[in-house]
């Protein structure tokens, strides 16, 4: 499960919940991370943006908002602890005999990780109504949205190479049926979604 930022992740993963189906939240994993493992090797690369013991995102963003070239830095401390979580999601997800397990990771096709699963989904709406949903959080700025941007592939790409599609742009309820309907549709394959491909594919 994919899509840009303010595309409405969140909302398609908790549909997902909803049905019971495990969901491993990327950016959830990175909030644990800032706090537990990847604290030290932050330290040591981003002086500075390390407070009580855990990273202060805010110092963290500041700091990349100068130095762009830091975010290959970053991502070199941060995606493999995050993919070693997910791969422990999906050992303990297969174990319990899960037939569909979602991985929710917002930068699924920059990092290459879409060869790794089964099938995508990309999540998407139309870009000014993404724009007004992502400026409206607190602390977003002009500058720091079209930072984000710039990391991630368009969105047109990214629904282009996707499985599976879901337009958050129309009401929750009708965004939910599309995510119903793909449910059902992979609950009917189940012998090429099932959590033990995954935990292999993933590995």
């Amino acid at each position: 499960l994919t899509g840009s930022i303010g595309m409405g992740k969140s909302t398609v993963a908790q549909r997902f919940r909803a049905h019971g189906i495990g969901v491993c939240d990327a950016d959830a994993v990175v909030h644990e991370l800032y706090a537990t493992t990847a604290v030290a090797p932050i330290a040591a690369a981003f002086p500075g943006t390390v407070n009580n013991g855990v990273v202060d995102r805010t110092a963290l963003a500041a700091v990349l908002l100068k130095d762009t070239a830091g975010f290959k830095r970053l991502e070199a401390i941060v995606h493999p602890l995050v993919q070693a979580r997910e791969r422990d999601f999906l050992r303990t997800r297969a174990k319990c005999g899960d037939k569909i397990v979602v991985l929710e990771i917002p930068l699924l096709f920059e990092t290459g990780g879409d060869k790794k699963v089964d099938v995508t989904m990309v999540v998407s709406a139309p870009a000014d109504l993404q724009r007004a949903r992502v400026l409206a959080r607190p602390g977003m700025t002009e500058q720091k949205f079209a930072e984000i941007v710039k990391r991630q592939l368009p969105d047109a790409e990214k629904r282009s190479r996707a499985t599976f599609v879901v337009d958050t742009g129309q009401s929750v309820e009708q965004s939910g049926a599309q995510v119903d309907s793909i449910i059902q549709e992979l609950s009917a394959k189940t012998v090429q979604a099932t959590g033990q491909a995954f935990a292999l594919h993933w590995a």
